[in-house]
């Protein structure tokens, strides 16, 4: 017998699609990337935001850096290429891709984002 919250193996829950934030040193580099990550079907859709402060520890020292976000929304099973296309393309040596699930979605946006990524 499961405890309350407790899956069965091999029958995790799942879901479908993420929404991945990126940041990049500057507005130019955060829409050529938005360009290709959608050109690639790597994303359905990016909103790029620009001009936010991110303060983190690098090195041993606190940083600051002026940045834009990249808010990218894609399917689970693209989100191994999507990271690794943005390493290929970011100048960090350590840049943020992380993602979180999209618990709930409207079917008509769901489809829309499953016809654009080919899936």
């Amino acid at each position: 017998m499961q405890s309350p919250g407790e899956t069965e193996p091999d029958r995790e829950p799942g879901y479908e699609f993420v929404q991945v934030h990126i940041t990049v040193p500057g507005a130019g580099l955060a829409r050529d990337m938005a360009d290709d990550l959608v050109g690639s079907q790597l994303a359905a859709c990016v909103q790029v935001i620009g001009d936010i402060g991110s303060v983190y520890t690098w090195d041993g020292d606190i940083e600051r850096a002026d940045e834009s976000l990249i808010i990218a929304k894609t399917a689970t099973t693209r989100f191994a290429a999507l990271a690794a296309r943005v390493r290929e393309r970011h100048p960090y040596e350590v840049p943020q891709v992380t993602a979180t699930p999209i618990v709930a979605v409207d079917e008509a946006y769901a489809a829309w984002m499953r016809s654009v990524l080919g899936d």
